[in-house]
């Protein structure tokens, strides 16, 4: 998401970011749950080199536990999710970051990883052969695919890929380190369009693309308040803060195609009426609205069409 970089685990984020010694781990965070959550608990510890998750004999439970530098840290995260906190012993710890991390699992589809080695990339396919592996690197602030906003819009341009015939258009707005134009373009879209006001944003998006052989894609630096579009495209994805968003209405409104899609995220949840009626303002209605956290993400359409798709 662009605009600013926001953290949809808050009670989580300082603990999420640490990357201690052997010596500096002190706690441990665990809780047991069944592997049907597995993707939800790498989902919201993803990026995190001291997560590490074990599927328990019989395949039905998992146990999720999180190696801290504190007592404190650890116990924000039961605050937070529930599980239990227990002092480590001496030697107790094997720093997770020297094995390959767990994949932000899209759908059955992609696997979104942080790592830029080419060695423990080549690792995580061998892995996980059955999925497309995208890497944007850590090092990089916004667009990792971590924050709730947008990974939920990865799984809606899965949806879209699936349910529209390949060399569908897409524009995304605010593309941040362009991982869901990539995503879009692995999943069937032609031609493509992403823009950043933000140049270091085009730069990393232009890097991304590169680095995971995505090709035919015009990357622009703009101000998407200020675009006078001249195209229309089929998809239009926008993940942007609601203040944003509602100011960019206007110009999606001018960017979709009849019967296009539109994907919008960025939502705070006690914003999201606001945004909505905005939206409905310019012809936008949305039957699928996600919750996370407390971030909303809706798919949608034209108004009209959604009406007529029902009264069929």
């Amino acid at each position: 998401m662009r605009q600013a970089s926001p953290s949809c685990h808050s009670a989580i984020a300082s603990a999420a970011a640490l990357r201690y010694s052997f010596c500096q781990m002190t706690y441990e965070w665990s809780k047991l749950s069944g592997v049907k959550w597995m993707d939800a608990w790498e989902d919201r510890f993803h990026g995190n080199p001291n997560f590490v998750m074990e599927i328990l004999k019989g395949g039905k439970s998992a146990r999720i536990r999180v190696f801290c530098g504190s007592k404190k840290e650890a116990e924000a995260i039961v605050e937070q999710f529930g599980g239990s906190v227990r002092p480590l012993p001496n030697g107790a710890w094997v720093n997770p970051s020297q094995t390959v991390q767990p994949l932000l699992k899209i759908r059955d589809v992609f696997g979104v990883t942080q790592e830029a080695d080419p060695a423990k990339l080549a690792k995580l396919r061998a892995l996980h052969p059955q999925r497309e592996i995208l890497s944007i690197p850590a090092e990089m602030a916004f667009g990792t695919g971590d924050h709730a906003t947008t990974s939920t819009c990865l799984r809606l341009l899965v949806d879209i890929g699936r349910s529209r015939a390949p060399g569908w258009s897409i524009a995304d707005l605010g593309t941040g380190t362009g991982l869901l134009v990539i995503a879009a373009k692995k999943v069937g879209a032609g031609e493509a369009y992403a823009c950043d006001f933000d140049a270091f944003s085009v730069k990393a998006t232009a890097e991304n693309l590169v680095r995971n052989g995505v090709t035919d894609v015009v990357l622009e630096e703009k101000d998407v308040l200020k675009w006078k579009p001249r195209k229309k495209y089929d998809v239009v994805v926008a993940n942007l803060f609601s203040t944003i968003l509602i100011q960019a209405f206007p110009v999606m409104a001018k960017l979709l195609k009849p019967g296009g899609e539109i994907v919008i995220s960025g939502i705070l949840a006690s914003q999201a009426w606001e945004v909505f009626t905005a939206a409905a303002e310019h012809g936008f209605g949305f039957p699928t609205v996600i919750r996370k956290g407390k971030w909303v993400t809706a798919r949608g359409g034209w108004m009209n069409d959604l009406v007529e798709q029902e009264n069929v």
